[in-house]
């Protein structure tokens, strides 16, 4: 059984392929300048790939296949890059003066992706992203996660896991080194939420989260424009009991500096990228 085939039969019905999935791509990589080379976060090359479309893969191997894209810094290079990929992969035929100026001789693409991208402002906090992204969620139930983390993550056991729970929130807990957001676990539940703590000793938010609609109209406000997700929100529904953790042991990775990139970018060219879980 595929992990696509999983989630459709193990999680009430759900399925993926009708469950938006937001990723926060806005970011300017200020910390991977050797890398970016002015490009927006999400574009940054993993593997001869961007980073996010790592991440959209590892979904579609899941049987999701709506993404929402919340832009920000350089949205037009990543609106680009996939408006531009069927041009950059297909044997093609321009014809200057013609009604049909491109005639497509083969189309290497395997992907069968809605993408909605959406303008959330240039220096918006992901809580008021996520919340002018809303109008295009068209389903009770969204994924979201960071457009610059990336890991062997069962979304479908994370799916089945928080639609059992019957909870507004499911977050990925992982095990990183000591720089992210630490939680305080007790069975299946976020009890305490404290982003950058000082010491290091249980899961972190590794993002892969699973919301009910609702979580947007009572905990986000789009003009809340410098509130982060991972502030007031994420720690006033984990207060309400409403936050729940998929308990992820194995890869992760935030890439945010130089070394994160040439770590993921080792492991792709070595064979060993664990979240590649897709056929080539």
């Amino acid at each position: 059984m595929t992990a696509a085939q999983s989630a459709e039969g193990s999680s009430q019905g759900v399925q993926p392929a009708d469950i938006p999935v937001v990723i926060l791509c806005g970011g300017m990589g200020t910390r991977l300048r050797e890398a970016s080379e002015q490009l927006p976060k999400g574009l940054v090359d993993v593997g001869g790939r961007p980073i996010l479309w790592h991440i959209m893969k590892l979904y579609s191997a899941h049987g999701f296949r709506k993404f929402v894209l919340c832009l920000g810094y350089k949205g037009d290079m990543i609106k680009s890059y996939f408006l531009d990929s069927r041009v950059r992969s297909s044997d093609l035929t321009l014809h200057t003066n013609g009604a049909k100026p491109l005639e497509f001789h083969t189309d290497t693409s395997d992907e069968d992706w809605e993408i909605t991208f959406v303008e959330t402002g240039l220096t918006t906090a992901t809580g008021a992203r996520i919340a002018r992204a809303a109008k295009y969620l068209d389903a009770p139930r969204f994924a979201l996660t960071y457009g610059d983390g990336i890991g062997s993550v069962d979304v479908s056991a994370a799916l089945e896991q928080h639609v059992a729970s019957g909870r507004t929130g499911t977050l990925t807990g992982v095990h990183p080194s000591g720089r992210y957001g630490e939680m305080q676990v007790e069975g299946d539940a976020v009890k305490e939420f404290n982003e950058k703590p000082t010491t290091q000793t249980d899961y972190v938010n590794g993002g892969f989260f699973f919301f009910e609609r609702p979580f947007v109209e009572g905990y986000l406000d789009a003009d809340r424009t410098e509130e982060m997700l991972e502030h007031a929100p994420l720690g006033r529904l984990a207060r309400d009991g409403q936050l729940g953790v998929y308990k992820h042991e194995g890869y992760w990775l935030g890439m945010d500096t130089f070394r994160d990139w040439k770590e993921l970018n080792g492991l792709w060219d070595a064979g060993r990228a664990e979240w590649k879980i897709w056929r080539d």
